[in-house]
């Protein structure tokens, strides 16, 4: 199971409706395995519901821009986030938080 959690520190909220997509690597490219929009708590449990987890190379990608300008800045300094992964153990929970702020983010794995 892969999941996160985005958290808007600027606002000190969680960050509800960013829209988070979840890629595989197969060689140099990226697919799309999996889609959501976070909850009103900031979550998305949901990415893996259609998609059996496979030893990996994961990214997730999240259109941070779009939040951003929804909450008043006109011309975000970044667009989107991308955060890639590995994952060895498909039996394990892999849990990635996003923390937000308008001119950085920095994320680790939770539990």
């Amino acid at each position: 199971m892969i999941t996160t959690h985005v958290l808007d520190l600027g606002h000190g909220r969680p960050a509800a409706g960013i829209s988070v997509t979840l890629e595989l690597q197969q060689q140099s490219e990226w697919t799309p395995v999996g889609r959501g929009i976070t909850d009103e708590n900031g979550r998305l449990a949901t990415l893996t519901q259609n998609f059996t987890v496979v030893p990996g190379t994961y990214r997730l990608a999240y259109d941070i821009g779009s939040y951003h300008r929804t909450h008043g800045l006109a011309t975000p300094f970044f667009p989107e986030a991308k955060i890639s992964f590995n994952v060895q153990d498909v039996s394990e929970h892999y849990h990635v938080p996003l923390l937000l702020s308008p001119f950085g983010y920095s994320t680790y794995r939770g539990s």
